[in-house]
């Protein structure tokens, strides 16, 4: 039997219909995105106005924070509903959920992975802890992020006398997928990406739900030529097979080997950053680490400590990780956060998230938007507008101690540095310590349920997460602890008589 599953970006995305719901995968600047499949859906609703009313669903976060990505199905009337773990990287979708133009949704990435393995399995759904106590718990909001979504796709079960949530089963219509390789029979590789993500367990679902799966990759190769160790999701799978040959790992990056682990090369070494609140926020957070441990390194200024780590040529002192399912080698930042130089090993997503929430992580550094007096932490919706934690939730809920990073206020804000110490010359205009947090992302309580830890670093204050709130451990040397810190907080804070001053080496240039 011959089949030739090869057709072009705007013949497949023909194959989408009115009200189907479409698995999307991606990672933030451009990692895994199938961009030229995306412009080709936004390009057949504008010229034909089809398809419409679409729920689309996707794990991480997927775009450039300006046109691509996401920003391709923001259209009103292409979708009635979103289902994303992250939505920083679609600023036009993050207004189309804030003026109730579709119904928005958020959970956390990594049971978005796992609901689809579930899915392709024919199960009921997800069954876990993660979220229990934050606001995907039902019992808050339910993972609704305005008054549109009105649906409950989450519910609270209890199995074997433990309470677990219920992240409901529904079918995938169509899922677009990205990988290196095709064949005409629809064979994927993945060998020259750089990273695995979700892409077989939502082509999976997809393909058990009675849906179809499109393929973009940048090369066609012929049949029956891919090793069989290469093809990472079969073509009994695929139904399309896009190729575009201008692809690339990201919107910018050139195809590099050691991105998508095929050898490792040299780590190389970039300047020391400039001191400055950040940086230094990020060095007091590196004295957490201890030899051996198995950590991750979250969006923000945890990236932070992840490039002291390269700079400092510690790679190989710890066992690094990030959710996209990449292990070692020298990570990237900013807009290319999921990427890894000379990587250690690559697995899929939703395996990544089987050990994050087995609690195979020792530590994790995190950021935070804000945080209350009992130690929840907001993430995921500020100033109104949805964010989404990504794989937030899933890590921080499950490490064994995680280092929360953050400046202490924002917008405004003006902390000079010098050896001595910090002075804050002005507060900023928007507090981050506050009385009760817009949205639980983290839960101290389920934390301290857990037997787990949290610490708090800021440029000018640590705390330690405790039974009875925030215990206020450091405070930086210049500072006025009044006047500077419980001045500019909305809660009071567990005290000890004498909070220990931060190491002066930090605030050396």
């Amino acid at each position: 039997m011959t089949r030739n599953k090869f057709m072009t970006a705007d013949d497949a995305v023909k194959l989408i219909r009115d009200g189907d719901t479409v698995a999307l995968i991606g990672g933030g600047g451009g990692l895994m995105e199938a961009t030229h499949t995306f412009r080709a859906v936004s390009r057949r609703f504008l010229e034909t106005g089809a398809p419409r009313n679409l729920t689309v669903v996707h794990a991480l976060g997927i775009g450039d924070k300006k046109q691509e990505g996401m920003n391709h199905f923001a259209h009103e009337g292409l979708v009635k509903r979103v289902i994303g773990g992250h939505w920083v990287w679609s600023p036009k979708m993050q207004e189309m959920a804030r003026d109730e133009k579709i119904e928005a949704y958020v959970m956390p990435s990594g049971c978005v992975m796992q609901l689809y393995r579930e899915i392709g399995g024919g199960r009921p759904g997800l069954f876990t802890h993660v979220g229990l106590g934050t606001f995907v718990d039902p019992r808050q909001h339910g993972g609704k992020m305005n008054a549109s979504a009105k649906e409950d796709l989450v519910e609270v079960a209890t199995i074997g006398g433990k309470e677990l949530l219920w992240y409901k089963s529904f079918p995938i219509n169509v899922t677009i997928i990205r990988g290196s390789f095709g064949d005409a029979d629809g064979n994927i590789s993945l060998d020259q990406e750089a990273a695995n993500i979700d892409v077989y367990a939502a082509a999976l679902a997809a393909h058990n739900s009675g849906g179809i799966v499109i393929a973009q990759v940048r090369t066609a190769v012929d049949t029956n030529s891919l090793p069989a160790r290469s093809v990472r999701v079969p073509g009994a799978i695929v139904d399309a097979v896009v190729v575009d040959p201008d692809q690339r790992p990201s919107y910018d990056l050139p195809y590099d080997p050691t991105l998508s682990g095929e050898r490792r090369g040299p780590i190389a070494l970039s300047p020391p950053e400039a001191l400055n609140v950040r940086s230094l926020i990020a060095r007091r957070a590196h004295r957490e680490l201890r030899d051996g441990t198995v950590i991750n390194f979250g969006v923000g200024i945890g990236e932070g400590v992840a490039k002291l780590v390269a700079d400092r040529n510690e790679v190989d002192r710890y066992y690094q990780t990030i959710e996209h399912g990449t292990y070692g080698g020298s990570l990237l930042v900013g807009l290319l956060f999921g990427f890894a130089r000379s990587p250690s090993a690559m697995i899929d997503g939703p395996s990544q998230f089987d050990f994050y929430a087995g609690g195979g992580l020792d530590m994790a550094f995190l950021g935070f938007g804000e945080l209350d007096a009992v130690g929840d932490v907001n993430v995921s919706k500020l100033g109104g507008l949805t964010v989404g934690p990504g794989g937030f939730m899933d890590i921080a809920q499950n490490a064994k101690r995680v280092v929360f990073c953050g400046t202490f206020d924002t917008k405004g804000s003006d902390v000079q540095i010098s050896a001595g110490g910090i002075k804050v010359r002005k507060a900023g205009q928007v507090r981050k310590l506050v009385n009760s947090v817009e949205q639980i992302t983290y839960s101290g309580r389920e934390a301290l349920k857990r037997g787990h830890s949290a610490v708090f670093v800021t440029e000018r204050a640590v705390f330690e997460l405790v039974e009875d709130g925030l215990l206020l451990t450091e405070v930086a040397p210049g500072i006025d602890i009044q006047n500077d810190v419980l001045d500019q907080m909305d809660f009071k804070p567990l005290i000890p008589k004498s909070p220990a001053w931060m190491d002066s080496s930090l605030f050396e240039k």
